[in-house]
């Protein structure tokens, strides 16, 4: 059990990233944008195939970034300089990217078009090198030998994994949140509340959608990167329903800390990722339940996660309701019984 949670906070921590992207466009830019089933493939197939030719995994990964905000813009221009539909557009791009990241993995093997997956089992990866630093601490041996004494019997191998992630995350989440908040931050935020409000002060919203998307991408690309170096493989069906474990991620953790300010708000996207792959963990450890229910999973997560905030609202309006009816009719037997005394 403790394994089982251990790893899903790992996965969590990497699906996050991925779930901020989802937030920038859903709900910061009000664009329901599908790219993301493609981009996260994009940024897991080009890190690995770079790192596959002989490229440091630091480089790696930020080519995969380039090229997932790339994806992201593609999608931005379809929609601002094409004019079609917004949720047409990232269909469209997604179609494109199954094809573009085949070819992408394929550079990997000589006389080859396409390739559908590739192997990192003896790669250099992010990963990896910083254990070979983290290993030197002991710091494993010494957490490992604690939760030993305390009865666990199944122990993480390294912690190393999870210590990376998570700084990775928390510095995401501080600059995500400083951007948001800069002039071209608040531009952007303005553009998904009101674009004719925004235009009025001649702001070019186009723009501002382009970037934002291209940003939106960048960071599921980054998540691929991430999980592909974590996992040792890419592979072309990575990305099927990322979309939907971005919007679980986002609608569990507002649902459970609320959207009061944007610091809140994605520390809350970062938890739902957490508390969506340790739920998802736990219930596949059902015996009814198998690796190929995951979707079906996924989905009635969502359901709950969407159908249980509004039932919560009800009965708190109902309750507010019968309190101010208690105190108008409280009010009401005061007054008369005042009138009673004054005759």
């Amino acid at each position: 059990m403790f394994s089982a949670i251990f790893g899903s906070v790992e996965q969590g921590f990497i699906y996050a990233i991925m779930a901020l992207g989802v937030y920038l466009t859903f709900r910061v830019l009000d664009f329901p944008d599908l790219t993301v089933d493609g981009s996260f493939v994009t940024g897991a197939g080009t890190a690995a195939a770079m790192i596959v030719l002989g490229y440091h995994p630091a480089i790696a990964t930020i080519v995969a970034i380039v090229a997932g905000f790339l994806a992201g813009c593609m999608t931005g221009l379809l929609h601002t300089k094409g004019k079609i539909n917004p949720l047409l557009s990232g269909i469209l791009m997604m179609i494109a990217l199954y094809s573009i990241n085949l070819r992408i993995m394929g550079f990997t093997v000589e006389n080859s078009v396409g390739r559908p997956n590739i192997p990192l089992m003896n790669s250099e990866t992010l990963f990896s090198q910083f254990f070979n630093w983290w290993g030197s601490l002991g710091i494993d041996d010494s957490i490992n030998g604690f939760l030993t004494s305390m009865g666990i019997q199944y122990v993480p191998k390294t912690w190393g994994t999870v210590v990376i992630v998570a700084i990775l995350v928390v510095i995401i989440k501080l600059v995500f949140d400083w951007f948001l908040k800069t002039e071209v931050g608040l531009a952007i935020r303005a553009t998904g509340d009101n674009k004719k409000m925004i235009r009025s002060f001649s702001v070019n919203t186009d723009t501002l959608v382009i970037l934002g998307l291209g940003l939106s991408n960048a960071l599921v690309a980054f998540s691929g990167a991430l999980f592909a170096q974590y996992s040792k493989a890419a592979d072309i069906g990575l990305g099927i329903g990322m979309i939907v474990i971005g919007l679980a991620s986002v609608i569990i953790g507002e649902a459970i800390f609320g959207t009061k300010t944007i610091v809140r708000t994605t520390l809350a996207v970062i938890a739902g990722a957490i508390i969506y792959r340790i739920v998802l963990a736990l219930a596949l450890r059902v015996e009814i339940m198998d690796t190929g229910d995951m979707k079906l999973i996924t989905a009635i997560i969502v359901i709950v996660a969407l159908i249980l905030p509004q039932y919560f609202d009800k009965r708190r309006e109902k309750i507010r309701k019968a309190k101010r009816h208690e105190l108008r009719e409280s009010q009401t037997l005061i007054k008369s019984k005042e009138g009673e005394n004054l005759a």
